[in-house]
This record gives structure tokens, C-alpha cells and sequence, in this order.
């Protein structure tokens, strides 16, 4: 099928000719591998796609109802759509995916990481239907993908593990009466799968029932499973883990450790590698217990063995994840690899691109899980629509992995991440410096995300240290979340400026495309006879709203800002696709981009960021915000509704008034037309963006 056209459902599905002639690459031995299905979608889809273009493989891509226009379906050479935007019905409905394999002629399944990955009946469905599965044997899934069934492994095989219960009874009264035996706090833990789903910490019995029918039901809905084990709890360990490689001719590797310690609701926001203040020595037992653990199971593919580690460096086994990891891309910085390469001439037959002795460890990497995220509301995760993103540029030592564009959406069906900044540089501070000056460059408008969380994480002296574990977070929360300052009177001035330079470029680009005569009164200058124009802005910052009054000329604007004046001028300009501003604030030049979206500027800075709501003229209102039609602006209250279905309203005309932050926003109707539906009465709470009213044009209603 061809990309961005209309894809039929799976039953009936259109396929390309399957005597096409593919491009193979010339694999040294075994399979040849020339189109390879990913069982997957967003960031981690994408990163498979450009490993297999670089090796001349195409790829197929599958994908819900609601990734339709997603990012790693137009890079695909084929794509399919496999059901609704539930996983259960798409991403994890195994016969659907096995069917689109056929259909498309693909060699090989690449599952990604999530859904199928570490599902052992999709590997073995796979073998069954003589299509490769790029990953593990379905023995070794078995054997180390179930946490409880690789703790047993370990054990036998004489690696340290933490204390707890793996066994098959998975009744209430036993998992209660182990967790007693183990002693609280304990560790509620999902078998199957990771990423943190399903893991929860009882610190008592009277909380205990509570938390183990909250983790049973995320890993029934992640995996498909509500099997957990119980684990004694280590306080303030730190998560060290080793990513390892295996072939088909019983050569293993390690190819050093990462350090994933600082972690939010269990889930890692920030990883490196290697793991600070990990001498060789450690480094060297915590690669070769990988290694032997991952032998003991002839394990072949990608994998990570996790560790816990005291202050003291020791090390206890955890889990193996049987897959590639989210945050893999540090392991390929510091050792000059491409791991999804590895992975598909593994698959295809070949040895291990390097031996022990050949994998060198240079430098050191660090990477930023950057999510669609409120990290002042306990992290929780959000949606919406990118209506605004740029990015560090990348280069050989920043990479941006992401599934996204501006103008999509985040899906409310799945994981909120919308990116990894992953850096490098030869030491940890030099690394840690990028980072931080990369997080300053990602600039993000229409949802909420955790940028700014990341910089103050990446900036604590105690991460600068070194110093993690993955109480990290709650011990240092009072430094992590700082009261927010007021914004400078300077920076509102700049604000302010933006959006009246921004207002009069549109004015003047209407008027030059109207017909209409304008009034030589009705001009956004200073220049008046005999009167100083004066006009009065109202801007939002939280809580601190300030007024201000403006004088202007032609070139020069005065604000009084709480009896202080300031002289500005400036200019707006584009630089690429993103709108500039150039100031000067009494005498002090600075840039700054500019975002104007809905009733919202936003300024970024080279080091910080501004985000104002303001009173928007009419006219500014209407080209900026509601081009699309008469929806919310922000999200908040509907005060006052003025019209009803059957109503004919004119551009302008007033259509209800809403209340966000203490502020009143009249919504004004965009065009001119006969109202058909008001979808919020008074009182209602409306989302941002949700369609308030819907109308239709007078000459639609008279036909």
C-alpha cells in the first residue's frame, strides 16, 4: 500500500506484488533479510526504520486507527493498519501483526520494545510460521523475560539475588503471608515485562492488599499477564544495569554498564553510561556476571541484565530485560556501535560484529527521556497536540530520538514520551554540560512536559556528583520543584512588544490583501495629531497579573509597569521556520523567539523560557487562534454562553465568555454564519482546544 494514502483494514487488505524484486544485502552467512516487519510504533519504530534504510532493508510498518498519520508510518515503505487504538486490539493482537507479515512478504519481525517484545508466544508464533524473530529465542524470553523464572536461574547459577518470593501461587493470602515473611517494605512486581509497569512498593501490611491489586491490573493491561512476584525493597539502591549481545554461535559480550537510578514512578528519566564512580574493577564483575547470566539461558540478540547496588558497590541480580532497551542509544555513544544493526545480522546468521577485547569504552553519554508530563502534579501524564516544537540541531554527538512532529498529537492510548535527547562528550561534566544546553534548545508548546524538571534534575549538585539512587527524586524534592519566581518587568515589556509587532504584521498583511478601504485613523502607530496614543495591555503570569500603559511612536515604546518605565523597541524576524525577536530594553539588546498560539506568548531565551496569557485584540485573536474554527483557547470555565442553535452571529459577534486563571476570555465568532450547536453550557469545564460552538456559513444554511 502505498504511504499517506487511505489504507483498507486488515481484512482486506491490498499488498504490493509479492514477486517483486527486493534488494538484498549480501549477509555474510545465514538468512538474507531484505524486509523486515516492526511490531511497534513512535520513537522506537523510527529508530529500526533508519538502521534498515542505512542497510539497504525496507521496512514495514503497522499501525492503530489513531497513529494514522503518525510519524513512523510515513517513513515506512509499507504501512497497515491493524485495529483500534486499544493495544489489545492492535499493537498486541499477535495474529493480526503475523498477518500483516505475510501479506507484506517480510523476512523478519523486529518487535521494538513494549508490547510483544518479551511475549513468548509471539516469538514462538514467529518460529512456527518460519518468519525471524529479531530478539531472543523463545526459551530464553521464557526463561529470563519471567522475572520469577530467571530468579530461580540466577540462583542455581550462583548470582547474588535479592530475597523474595517467585512462586506460582499467586493468591492473596500466600503473596501476603511471603511479604510478612520477607519483611516490609517489600516490592510488588509484574513477571513479565518492564519500563516500570506493574511495580509497586508496599511499606506495610495494611497497604499491602492496595498495592498488589494496583500493580496486577497495569500488568494485565501492559502485558497481558497479572502474575507478580514479591521482592525485598533495598533502600536507596542504585539501578545499574549491562547491556549484553549474544549470537547464534554461542559468543556473548557485554558492552559496559548504564547507570538508570534516577527514576519517577518507577519509570527512568535520566540515564548514562557509564555508571559514575564505578571503578574498572566492578565494572569488570558486573560485565562478566551479565555475560554468564546470559549464557546460562543461550541467549542471542540484544538483552540487559539489571542489578541493584548498595553504597558499597555490591550487586544483586533484578530482572533481564529479553529485548533492546529504551536507552540503548548511550550504550551505542560510548562504544561507537549501532546495536539495531547488531541485531539484524545476528538475526540473519552472523557472529557478533566484535569480540570482548575489541569493544573500547570511550567517553561518557548521558540521555533525557523528555514526556508529555506534569512533574508538578506527582508526574502525571498528559496529551495533546505539539502545536509548536523545535530542537537542538543534531550532530555526531546529540541525538534526538523521537517518533514525533510538530502538529502531532500525543496519544492518550500510549506511553507520553515524546522524545530521548541523548548526548556525548568525553568526560561526565563535559557530557552533563551539553545536556543541559540541549534541554535549553528543545522548546515544546501545547501540552505540558518535563523539560524544565530535567534541567533543575541535571543542574543538582548531587547529580552533578554523582551521587544518584533512585530515591533520588523525593530526597532532594524541595530543591527539585522551587517555588516560581515572578517574571521581570523586562521580559513582560518583551511580551508585550512581540505581540503588538506580531498584530501589526497581520494587520498589515490583511490589509494588503483586502478590498476594504481602512480608516487612515485605524492604524497601529504612535502617530496621532495632537494626541499621545495610549493603549492599556493586561498580561497573566500565574498568579501575578500586571497592567501596563503604552505610549508609542513610530519606532519607540514606553511601558509603565507599576510606576517604573521602560523604553523598548525592536523588531520581528523569521530564521528558519521559527519567528524571532530582536529588543532593546532600555539600551540592553537581546533575542528571543517568539510563539504566539491562542491567547498565550511564549519567549524562549538561550537559557530560560517565558510563558504569558495576555488580552488579545480582536483581530489578533481571531488570526492566531481560531482560524479552525470557535474553540477554547485554554482550558477553563464557561461563564456566559450568548447565543443558541438557530443563531446567526457576524465575524466578531461575541459567543460565550470563559474563565482560566482568573482571567475572562470572550470567544467571538471567526466568521460569519448560523449557529449550529453550543457544545458547553454554563458552568461547563472545557478542555483546550475542545470545540465550543459549531456553525455553518449563511449560504450552506440558505441551500
Amino acid at each position: 500500500i502505498l504511504k499517506r494514502k487511505k489504507r483498507p483494514k486488515l481484512n482486506i487488505l491490498l499488498h504490493r506484488d509479492s514477486k517483486e524484486k527486493i534488494p538484498r544485502l549480501a549477509w555474510k552467512c545465514g538468512h538474507n533479510i531484505g524486509k523486515i516487519l516492526i511490531a511497534n510504533r513512535g520513537e522506537i519504530a523510527c529508530r529500526v526504520m533508519r538502521t534498515a534504510k542505512k542497510m539497504g532493508v525496507k521496512s514495514v510498518a503497522v499501525y492503530s486507527e489513531a497513529d494514522r498519520n503518525s510519524m513512523h508510518v510515513a517513513m515506512a515503505d509499507e504501512a497497515y493498519c491493524i485495529g483500534p487504538a486499544p493495544s489489545q486490539q492492535s499493537y498486541l493482537a499477535m495474529e493480526k501483526i503475523m498477518q500483516v507479515a505475510k501479506v507484506s512478504a517480510a523476512q523478519a519481525i523486529h518487535p521494538g520494545y513494549g508490547f510483544l517484545s518479551e511475549n513468548t508466544e509471539f516469538a514462538e508464533l514467529c518460529k512456527q510460521e518460519g518468519i525471524i524473530f529479531i530478539g531472543p529465542p523463545s526459551s530464553a524470553i521464557r526463561d529470563m523475560g519471567i522475572k520469577s523464572t530467571s530468579k530461580a536461574i540466577m540462583s542455581a547459577a550462583g548470582v547474588p539475588v535479592v530475597e523474595g518470593y517467585h512462586g506460582e501461587d499467586q493468591s492473596d493470602e500466600c503473596l501476603k503471608e511471603h511479604a510478612k515473611r520477607i519483611g516490609y517494605p517489600v516490592m510488588i512486581k509484574a513477571v513479565r515485562g518492564g519500563g516500570g509497569k506493574g511495580m509497586r512498593i508496599a511499606h506495610s501490611e495494611k497497604e499491602f492488599l492496595d498495592q498488589l491489586e494496583s500493580a496486577r491490573r497495569e500488568a494485565k493491561k501492559s502485558f497481558n499477564d497479572d502474575a507478580v512476584l514479591i521482592e525485598k525493597f533495598v533502600d536507596n539502591p542504585r539501578h545499574v544495569e549491562v547491556q549484553v549481545f549474544g549470537d547464534q554461535h554461542g559468543n556473548a559480550v557485554y558492552l559496559f554498564e548504564r547507570d538508570c537510578s534516577v527514576q519517577r514512578r518507577h519509570q527512568k528519566i535520566i540515564e548514562e553510561a557509564p555508571g559514575p564512580g564505578i571503578n574498572p574493577e566492578v565494572r569488570r564483575r558486573l560485565g562478566e556476571a551479565a555475560v554468564k547470566a546470559a549464557k546460562a539461558v543461550n541467549y542471542v540478540g540484544a538483552g540487559t541484565v539489571e542489578f541493584i547496588m548498595d553504597s558499597k558497590h555490591n550487586f544483586y541480580f533484578m530482572e533481564m530485560n529479553t529485548r533492546l532497551q529504551v536507552e540503548h542509544p548511550v550504550t551505542e555513544m560510548i562504544t561507537g556501535t549501532d546495536l539495531v544493526e547488531w541485531q539484524l545480522r545476528v538475526a540473519a546468521g552472523e557472529k557478533i560484529p566484535l569480540m570482548q577485547e575489541d569493544i573500547v569504552l570511550q567517553g561518557h553519554a548521558f540521555e533525557a527521556r523528555i514526556y508529555a508530563e506534569d512533574p508538578n502534579n506527582n508526574f502525571m501524564p498528559g496529551a495533546g497536540p505539539l502545536l509548536h516544537l523545535t530542537t537542538p540541531p543534531p550532530d555526531s554527538f546529540t541525538r534526538i530520538e523521537t517518533g514525533v512532529r510538530q502538529g502531532d498529537e500525543v496519544s492518550v492510548h500510549y506511553d507520553p514520551m515524546i522524545a530521548k535527547l541523548v548526548v556525548w562528550a568525553e568526560d561526565r561534566q563535559a557530557a552533563l554540560r551539553k545536556l543541559r544546553y540541549s534541554l535549553h534548545q528543545y522548546n515544546i508548546v501545547g501540552l505540558s512536559t518535563n523539560i524544565d524538571f530535567l534541567l533543575s534534575l541535571s543542574g543538582h549538585p548531587q547529580f552533578e556528583a554523582g551521587n544518584v539512587h533512585t530515591n533520588f527524586i523525593p530526597q532532594h524534592h524541595d530543591e527539585l520543584f522551587p517555588t516560581k519566581k515572578a517574571t521581570p518587568h523586562e521580559v513582560m515589556c518583551q511580551a508585550a512588544l512581540g505581540l503588538i509587532l506580531k498584530e501589526k504584521m497581520l494587520t498589515d498583511a490583511f490589509r494588503d490583501q483586502s478590498d476594504d478601504k481602512f480608516s487612515p485613523f485605524a492604524s497601529s502607530t504612535g502617530r496621532r495629531i495632537n494626541i499621545c496614543y495610549t493603549r492599556k495591555l493586561s498580561l497573566l503570569d500565574g498568579e501575578n497579573s500586571k497592567l501596563k500603559k503604552l505610549y508609542t511612536t513610530n519606532t519607540n515604546f514606553w511601558f509603565i509597569i507599576q510606576d517604573e518605565t521602560f523604553l523598548i523597541s525592536g523588531e520581528i524576524f523569521n530564521e528558519g521556520d521559527s519567528v524571532y525577536l530582536r529588543s532593546s530594553v532600555n539600551g540592553t539588546v537581546c533575542k528571543s523567539k517568539l510563539v504566539i498560539l491562542d491567547n498565550t506568548i511564549y519567549l524562549f531565551f538561550p537559557w530560560y523560557y517565558f510563558m504569558l496569557l495576555a488580552h488579545m485584540s480582536l483581530f489578533l485573536f481571531l488570526s492566531v487562534g481560531m482560524q479552525s474554527g470557535a474553540v477554547a483557547p485554554m482550558t477553563g470555565t464557561v461563564e456566559k454562553v450568548f447565543v443558541k442553535a438557530g443563531d446567526k452571529v457576524k465575524i466578531g459577534d461575541p459567543l460565550m465568555v470563559m474563565i482560566a486563571m482568573k482571567m475572562e476570555h470572550t470567544i467571538r465568532a471567526p466568521k460569519a454564519g448560523v449557529i449550529k450547536k453550543v457544545n458547553f453550557q454554563e458552568g461547563a469545564q472545557a478542555n483546550r482546544h475542545a470545540p465550543l460552538v459549531e456553525f455553518v456559513d449563511e449560504e450552506a444554511e440558505s441551500k
